[in-house]
C-alpha cells in the first residue's frame, strides 16, 4: 500500500517548484521561437486563420513541453 510521503511538505515544494520551472523553460523557449519566425504567430493562426502554421505551433510546444519534462525528471 502507498503510503503518504508524496504529501510532505518537501515534497509538494520540490513538485510545484520544478512545475514552475517548467513552465518558465518552456515559455522562454516559445518566445524565443516566436522572435526567429519571420511573422507574427499569434496573428497568423488567430486573425488569418492559418490551421497549417497552428499544427506545426501545436507540435513545437508538445516537443517542448516533452523536452523539458525529461530534462526536469531527470
Amino acid at each position: 500500500m502507498m503510503g503518504l510521503d508524496w504529501l510532505k511538505p518537501a515534497a509538494v515544494f520540490g513538485s510545484l517548484l520544478y512545475a514552475l520551472l517548467g513552465v518558465v523553460v518552456f515559455w522562454v523557449c516559445f518566445v524565443i521561437i516566436d522572435k526567429l519566425t519571420p511573422y507574427n504567430l499569434w496573428a497568423e493562426i488567430v486573425e488569418k486563420k492559418n490551421v497549417a502554421l497552428a499544427i506545426v505551433v501545436g507540435s513545437m510546444c508538445i516537443a517542448i513541453g516533452l523536452i523539458v519534462s525529461a530534462a526536469v525528471h531527470g
